[in-house]
């Protein structure tokens, strides 16, 4: 057979950035992670323009995440890397001038590149394009609706509301993008067809922009990278970088959710249920699925791009782990106020101990603090609430079960049934670390849910290589 390989895996999240080790032969056969790190970004940054509707973060401490990363990864089995496969957040846009994106120099584990004329990274998070501002935009031509935090939708937004911020730069594209031309020197950005289709007004059919609508409407379509599909080898690391040897083959950069349920997914009868920073349902379509001409904007479920021509069905909430932390932080403050001071990582391990011991809560949480793609003016409420069920374990309960709630009525059950599906994949690091949640999902899904099985973006990318 072919010699093993050695490759790395990278995933740049929102709130962490992930490397892995994986070795194995040719195209993800025999796999093994031999050794992964993740760091904390810290990177959200306040938006200057957006104000408190903007959702920012700083792309030199992303990148510096990044190199910690991979300076704590063992030298050794970095010198023996062929390949790089790069996931990252979609639908986010970071912008920045071709020719100095960045600067190489020299670190403790050989040449590294840092940031130089680069804008912050507009995050998918990002609230700044109202539904008043989207109704203004020309419809695009695509499978999937518009939504505030897509790349094309922040490019308008900056090409009506500060058209000046647009004219420092040359090139466009999401974090993970940027990390590869970076590495390969690429004039043109490159970009998969799951990060363009996440962007709004690309045509998944015939794989391109929607450049005459784009045009027409003055849009800078020379920011608009180049599109490959997913799997596609995107060049070569133009010098040696943290001792991976020069040349080694970078992939183009994929969805990060991708690359979770590649990471995972077996079967076509599994579904992927992932509760992290927000949570999503997923089932894989048919063959030979093709998604419809447009969208239905009340729809709960959006079409995925996947690997091979293949489409995901995925139920996307936007609240997931985030409202879980929200309610933290809004403990916190209380409690703050009231002249106590409490770690917020007492309080998550004290609400999940107190909801242990209420198996029941009358209360209905509806938890769309963060409202949904699909009806953004809906927000959170709390009904039936009765003077017996306040306790901080009836609250987390009924939070928790309306989490889970939330995310079965976008997919319900019947449709799983109807596509097949036989057992449940749970993941993602708010299932793992609140028993409740994986509770309330056993009590809702009548089907056999599997843990353990990890999603794992980085090794995901890892195996696409």
């Amino acid at each position: 057979g072919p010699a093993p390989t050695c490759v790395l895996g990278i995933d740049l999240g929102t709130t962490s950035v992930k490397a892995a080790l994986v070795t194995g032969t040719e195209r993800g056969l025999a796999l093994a992670l031999a050794h992964s790190c993740s760091r904390e970004t810290q990177a959200h940054t306040d938006s200057l323009e957006a104000g408190p509707q903007g959702m920012e973060q700083n792309v030199q401490k992303i990148i510096r995440a990044l190199n910690e990363c991979l300076a704590a990864l063992p030298q050794q089995q970095l010198q023996q890397v062929t390949h790089i496969g790069i996931s990252g957040q979609m639908h986010g846009v970071v912008f920045w001038k071709s020719d100095k994106g960045c600067r190489w120099a020299e670190c403790g584990t050989g040449p590294a590149f840092e940031p130089d004329k680069v804008s912050h990274l507009v995050t998918w998070q990002d609230g700044r394009c109202s539904p008043t501002f989207l109704s203004s935009l020309p419809l695009p031509q695509s499978h999937v609706s518009l939504a505030t935090g897509f790349g094309c939708a922040t490019v308008y937004w900056y090409l009506k509301k500060s058209p000046d911020f647009l004219k420092a730069y040359d090139a466009a594209g999401t974090i993970q993008d940027y990390v590869v031309a970076m590495l390969c020197d690429l004039k043109k950005p490159l970009m998969s067809v799951q990060n363009a289709a996440s962007w709004g007004y690309f045509n998944s059919r015939n794989k391109s922009w929607n450049t005459d609508i784009l045009k027409k409407s003055g849009f800078p379509v020379h920011l608009l990278p180049e599109v490959g599909d997913p799997g596609s080898i995107a060049g070569r690391t133009v010098c040696a970088w943290h001792g991976i040897p020069k040349g080694a083959k970078v992939g183009i950069a994929l969805g990060d959710f991708q690359c979770s349920v590649y990471s995972c997914l077996t079967e076509r009868t599994d579904a992927v249920l992932n509760i992290s920073t927000s949570a999503q349902l997923t089932i894989s379509m048919p063959l030979g699925f093709q998604p419809p001409e447009a969208p239905d904007p009340s729809s709960a479920v959006t079409y995925f791009p996947y690997f091979s021509g293949d489409y995901l069905a995925v139920a996307a909430s936007l609240n997931g782990g985030n409202v879980l932390a929200t309610f933290v932080g809004m403990v916190a403050q209380w409690t703050g106020e009231l002249g106590l001071q409490v770690q917020e990582s007492a309080i998550y391990t004290r609400i999940i101990q107190a909801a242990l011991a209420q198996k029941h809560s009358k209360l209905s949480v509806h938890p769309t603090v963060f409202g949904e793609r699909h009806i953004p003016e809906q927000l959170a409420s709390v009904t039936n609430i009765a003077a017996s069920d306040l306790s901080l374990g009836h609250v987390t309960r009924a939070l928790c079960r309306g989490i889970v709630e939330n995310l079965c009525s976008m997919l319900p059950v019947q449709h799983l049934m109807e596509m097949g599906v036989r057992r449940i994949l749970g993941s993602g690091s708010a299932l793992a670390r609140n028993e409740v949640l994986r509770q309330e999902v056993e009590r809702i899904f009548p089907f056999p849910v599997v843990y353990g099985k990890d999603v794992d973006a980085a090794v995901g990318a890892a195996m696409v290589m």
